[in-house]
C-alpha cells in the first residue's frame, strides 16, 4: 500500500492536490470554503436535500462511471484519484450553458435559485449517463432534490427536453485520472487500505477505528453530531469487498457493493425486494450507500435486514483468522449490540438460491413515499402446497430493538391454509412478538395495526414467486 498524506483528484479538469489540516474535514467544505466552488450549497448537512449535489467520476473496469454524490456527507478523501465536476464545470470555454443548464432556463425551473445547482447537478449525471428521461425516471432521479418555491413540473419537463438540445463534446478524462496513484494516510486519523491484509493489520492496530463504506449514515456523525472520530479506515479501495457474483448457489455480494450497484439484480429476481431497495434514501444515497454498512450498523430501522432475513441469508464475518460464516438473523444481538468479534468485519452477504415455490412480499411504510425512514418495514417468504402453508418465515423491521423474525406468528401460521381464522391468530401472535415504541416515525399503536395489515396482505395478495427465470431449475 503506497502511502501519503495528499489527496488528489480532477476537479472540473484541473488536478488538485490538497493536504488538508482536518483529515476528516467533507469535500463539502473544501469545495465552499477553499476551492470558492460556491455554486455547490449546503442545505441540511445529511444528505437528504441534494442542495450539496455534484458529480463524481471514478475508474471501474478501464471507464469512467459517473454517479451523483452529496458532498456535504462525503470525505474529501474519498474522492482520491476521481473525477468531481460541480455546476461551474458545465459551461463551455465560451460560457455557453450545458444542454441541462439551458433546458432549466428555459423551461422556467428555477426561482429562488438556492436549490437550483443541486438539480443540474442531479440532472447532469443522468445525461451524461444518457438514461431514460420518462417522467417515472426524471421523478426516481430527482427524489433526493428537495425545491421549496419552483415546483418539480418545469423542472422534469426540462429534463425530459435535455437531450433535444446539441450534444456538447464532455472531457476525456481517463488518462489523467490513470496517472494518480497511492492512497491517503492523514496522521494515524484515516486510513484508505487497498487489499483485506492491510485492512486486517490497521483493524489490529485501531480497533476502535470507525469503518467507513458509502458514508450516509456515518457522515452524519461529522456534519451533525460534530463528533471527533479518532480513526476511519475507508474501505471503498478494497477490490476483494467490491464484488457480486451469481452462481448456481445463490448470489454473492461484497459488503461495498452499493445500492445503485445491485438493485436492477435484485428487481430482476425478487421484484418486492427492487422496490424496496429504489425506495432506500434517494439516488445520490444508493450510488454512496452500501449493502454491507447497511446490515453493519444494525440499525432496528434498516430496510434490508428483514428481506434479507426471510431470505436465510447468512453473513461472512472476517478477519486474520479466517472467515466466520452465520446466519444474518444471527447478527443482531440487542440493540447497538452485534455478533462481531474483535478485528472482524463484513466481508459479504450471501442470499441462497431459493427453492421454484417460494413466495415472497415486503413492503415498506413511512411517512413520505420517497427518501423516508420506515416506520415498518414486513417481510415474508413461503410456500402454498395443497392449499398450506409451509416453509414460512416472517421479519419484520421498526417493530423492536432489532430487525427480527416473528416466531409466533410464523408458528401460528404454519401448516394452516391461511384462512381467516388462522391469520386472526397469527395476528394475535405478533403482539406476543414485539413490543413497538413510540417515536417521530409513528406511535407503538400505529406499528402493531400495520404490521397486522402488511401480515393480511402477505396471504391475500397475488402470490409472487421468490424465484424467477433469472434462477434456472432442472
Amino acid at each position: 500500500m503506497v502511502e501519503d498524506n495528499s489527496i488528489r483528484f480532477l476537479l472540473n479538469g484541473q488536478i488538485v492536490c490538497v493536504t488538508p489540516d482536518d483529515p476528516h474535514m467533507s469535500l463539502l467544505q473544501y469545495i465552499r470554503e477553499q476551492a470558492a466552488l460556491c455554486g455547490t450549497k449546503e442545505g441540511c448537512a445529511e444528505g437528504d436535500c441534494g442542495a450539496c449535489t455534484l458529480v463524481v467520476g471514478k475508474i471501474i473496469d478501464g471507464e469512467i462511471k459517473y454517479r451523483a454524490l452529496n458532498a456535504c456527507i462525503l470525505l474529501l478523501a474519498q474522492i482520491h484519484g476521481c473525477e468531481v465536476i460541480t455546476v461551474e464545470g458545465l459551461q463551455g470555454e465560451d460560457g455557453a450553458l450545458h444542454p441541462v443548464q439551458q433546458a432549466l432556463v428555459e423551461f422556467h425551473g428555477s426561482q429562488c435559485g438556492f436549490c437550483t445547482p443541486g438539480f443540474v447537478m442531479s440532472l447532469y449525471a443522468h445525461y451524461r449517463n444518457q438514461l431514460p428521461n420518462d417522467r417515472q425516471s426524471l421523478k426516481i432521479a430527482l427524489a433526493g432534490n428537495l425545491c421549496r418555491c419552483t415546483g418539480y413540473g418545469p423542472i422534469i419537463a426540462a429534463g425530459q427536453a435535455m437531450y433535444g438540445y446539441p450534444k456538447p463534446v464532455e472531457p476525456d478524462s481517463l488518462k489523467i485520472l490513470q496517472t494518480i496513484t497511492g492512497t491517503p494516510q492523514q496522521d494515524e486519523r484515516l486510513f484508505a487500505p487497498t487489499t483485506e491484509t492491510d485492512l486486517q493489520e490497521l483493524l489490529q492496530k485501531y480497533p476502535d477505528a470507525v469503518l467507513w463504506a458509502g458514508g450516509t449514515d456515518a457522515g452524519l456523525w461529522l456534519s451533525k453530531h460534530l463528533q471527533d472520530i479518532s480513526s476511519i479506515i475507508l474501505l471503498g479501495n478494497i477490490p476483494e469487498l467490491d464484488f457480486i457474483r451469481d452462481d448456481e448457489s445463490g448470489l454473492h455480494i461484497g459488503a461495498t457493493i452499493r445500492y445503485a450497484d445491485v438493485i436492477e439484480l435484485c428487481a430482476d429476481k425478487w421484484p418486492a425486494m427492487g422496490e424496496v431497495m429504489r425506495r432506500i434514501g434517494s439516488t445520490q444515497i444508493r450510488n454512496s450507500g452500501t449493502i454491507g454498512g447497511n446490515i453493519a450498523n444494525g440499525s432496528p430501522i434498516g430496510d434490508m435486514a428483514p428481506m434479507l432475513i426471510t431470505m436465510d441469508a447468512r453473513l461472512n464475518l472476517a478477519s486474520a483468522e479466517g472467515i466466520r460464516e452465520i446466519l444474518l438473523e444471527n447478527y443482531f444481538l440487542e440493540y447497538g449490540k452485534q455478533d462481531l468479534r474483535p478485528g472482524e468485519y463484513i466481508h459479504s452477504i450471501f442470499i441462497p438460491k431459493p427453492a421454484r415455490d417460494i413466495i415472497f412480499h415486503a413492503w415498506k411504510i413511512s411517512k413520505r413515499f420517497d427518501q423516508d425512514i420506515s416506520a415498518v418495514l414486513g417481510a415474508f417468504s413461503y410456500e402454498r402446497k395443497k392449499g398450506r402453508i409451509n416453509n414460512l418465515r416472517i421479519a419484520y423491521g421498526g417493530m423492536a430493538a432489532i430487525p427480527r423474525r416473528a416466531f409466533l406468528a410464523e408458528q401460528a401460521l404454519e401448516g394452516t391454509c391461511a384462512d381467516d381464522t388462522s391469520i386472526a391468530q397469527a395476528c394475535q401472535a405478533l403482539i406476543r412478538d414485539f413490543t413497538p415504541l413510540d417515536d417521530m416515525r409513528a406511535s407503538a399503536k400505529y406499528r402493531e395495526q400495520v404490521a397486522k395489515a402488511l401480515l393480511n396482505k402477505a396471504f391475500q395478495d397475488n402470490p409472487v414467486s421468490l424465484a424467477t427465470d433469472k434462477y434456472q431449475y432442472e
